[in-house]
């Protein structure tokens, strides 16, 4: 019975979630709409059928029953159209609405988080795009699936009451049979759609570490995982189609199975050799409708049937990205002044879930207001964990951190109030510009051009045609790692933030552009607290004050 509450509750939070990524489900229902306008559209196109039969057959003229079956099938193809159309639509905002929740989740992950950059990615992508089969398919097919067919039922009904009483007969089984295929296919498909995630997972981290493996001659043993893996998504697919296969057929014969007999019941009633008494006699247009009609009873049903997987891959995808969404922290950023703050770092230790030794131990020190401090140790001594702490993105083990003397809580950030310039600059296949300007979306160009200025890039930018416009392409367009390094210092000058984090700036710079960037980066220091991790003696240099690390054994 526990079990079976918590199964509940866990379908409760599934459907609770997968409504609040609808939305309003506007789009849904009117998809929904489409689908009943083609039930109606079926009934007129079978009267059609039925009424050129009949006149056929009694030598009338059958342009009208004709015309009614053209514009019927006309009108059949825009609704399924246009609910797919509208369909597609709807998933298309879902998906843009929950890509975007789910990207801001991964980027205010709780400090520690265990999920890899890999598996993130898997979820941004491939497990937001799960969603929408659900949504332009399952969801318009199940609202139509209820009334559909009572409203075929109904049609039917008039023409021959014991053939739309044979129709509600044969609907508890195909039901029934429904249920069971999507049952057994429920599990397969879960597991499956699991296998594909770890496979996506494990790829995109392996190839993000690829240098590293190709260094360490690991490339037989991660391709031999690789292929462990997808071995293992092929056979979970291949279970997930055998069941498919299976249901399908099953749903197939139920379906035929059903119309049979309304055939063989009209054929008999029209020949009069029933063997037992009904109260209806049907003429050839009457059996002709309820024979072209019978099948429209259970296509809505079988389009259920079809859209059926798509409900199971959203609610597999939708446990999984509402995991990612409660690993991001709920601690509110805590705000920075316009000014140069002061910070505190008190007995501060931090440890990573996934190491047992801290990469900080009781580091105790304070900053003034406009005051650059460097954090001078060797690699592995936590300066750029003390740095990550103030971004929220280091979990806090031991003491406390105080930005003004107000103590930032467990998992808060002053990102908002932060500029940051690491080791590495991430630049995309935009114009020069347009790269500098991430930093501030409201930025005017002429504050651009300063930003540039200050940062030193005035030489580069002259000495290419189109200055800032340059357009980079996805190799940078051949800058040099100074280069690089000048657009994201120009990124942290243009911010209006009154705190510098400087992770390791000049790192794998040659003495001239060392050099230049350290002179830049004093020349930009007043106003700011400047806080940077560097191994660097020149850069220490600049500092009013050095803190000394050393690397925990």
């Amino acid at each position: 019975m526990a079990v079976l509450a918590i199964d509940r509750s866990a379908a409760a939070e599934r459907r609770a979630y997968l409504k609040e990524v609808v939305g309003d489900g506007g789009r849904v229902r009117l998809s929904t709409s489409l689908l009943l306008l083609d039930s109606v559209a079926a009934i007129g196109f079978a009267a059609g059928l039925a009424g050129a039969a009949s006149a056929l057959v009694a030598g009338s003229a059958i342009w009208g029953w004709v015309t009614l079956t053209g514009l019927s099938g006309l009108a059949r193809g825009l609704c399924v159209w246009g609910s797919a159309r509208v369909g597609a639509r709807g998933a298309r905002a879902a998906k843009s609405q929950l890509r975007e929740r789910i990207v801001t989740a991964a980027l205010h992950r709780a400090p520690g988080a265990m999920r890899t950059s890999g598996e993130l990615l898997q979820a941004a992508v491939d497990e937001v795009e799960a969603i929408d089969g659900h949504v332009a398919r399952f969801l318009p097919a199940r609202q139509a699936a209820g009334l559909s067919p009572m409203i075929v039922m109904a049609a039917v009904a008039v023409a021959s009451p014991v053939s739309a009483a044979i129709l509600f007969a044969t609907l508890v089984p195909f039901i029934l049979a429904l249920i069971l295929a999507g049952g057994a296919a429920a599990d397969q498909s879960r597991r499956q759609f699991a296998a594909l995630a770890r496979l996506s997972g494990l790829f995109a981290d392996r190839l993000r570490a690829l240098p590293v493996v190709l260094a360490f001659e690991a490339s037989e043993r991660e391709a031999e995982r690789l292929g462990i893996a997808a071995q293992d998504v092929a056979s979970r697919t291949m279970r997930v189609l055998r069941v498919a296969f299976l249901s399908s057929g099953a749903l197939e014969f139920f379906s035929a199975l059903s119309v049979a007999l309304v055939a063989v019941y009209c054929g008999f009633n029209l020949l009069g050799l029933l063997p037992f008494p009904v109260p209806e006699t049907l003429d050839l247009a009457s059996a002709f409708f309820v024979l072209a009609l019978a099948p429209e009873f259970y296509a809505p049903l079988r389009r259920l049937a079809a859209a059926y997987h798509d409900k199971q891959a959203a609610e597999t995808a939708v446990d999984r990205l509402s995991a990612v969404e409660r690993e991001a922290t709920s601690a509110s950023a805590l705000p920075v002044a316009g000014e140069a703050p002061g910070l505190s770092f008190e007995s501060v230790s931090i440890r990573y879930d996934d190491t047992d030794a801290a990469a900080v131990a009781n580091v105790t020190f304070a900053v003034r207001p406009g005051e650059i401090v460097a954090l001078w140790g060797p690699s592995g001594s936590g300066k750029t964990s003390l740095l990550r702490v103030l971004l929220g993105l280091a979990p806090l083990a031991a003491g406390a951190v105080r930005i003004n003397g107000e103590l930032l809580p467990p998992g808060g950030s002053i990102a908002a109030g932060a500029s940051w310039l690491g080791q590495g600059t991430l630049l995309l296949p935009k114009t020069i510009a347009q790269n500098i300007g991430f930093a501030d979306p409201h930025a005017s160009r002429a504050r651009i051009e300063e930003a540039a200025r200050q940062a030193g890039l005035t030489p580069m930018i002259e000495g290419r045609p189109n200055g800032l416009d340059t357009l980079l392409d996805a190799r940078s367009s051949g800058l040099s790692g100074g280069e690089r390094r000048r657009i994201g210092l120009a990124r942290a000058i243009l911010k209006p933030a009154p705190l510098l984090l400087l992770d390791e700036p000049t790192a794998h710079l040659d003495a001239a552009a060392e050099h230049a960037m350290i002179e830049t980066i004093a020349s930009v220091a007043k106003g700011r607290t400047i806080l940077m991790a560097t191994h660097s003696e020149a850069l220490a240099a600049i500092a009013d004050r050095i803190i000394p690390l050393e690397r925990l054994a």
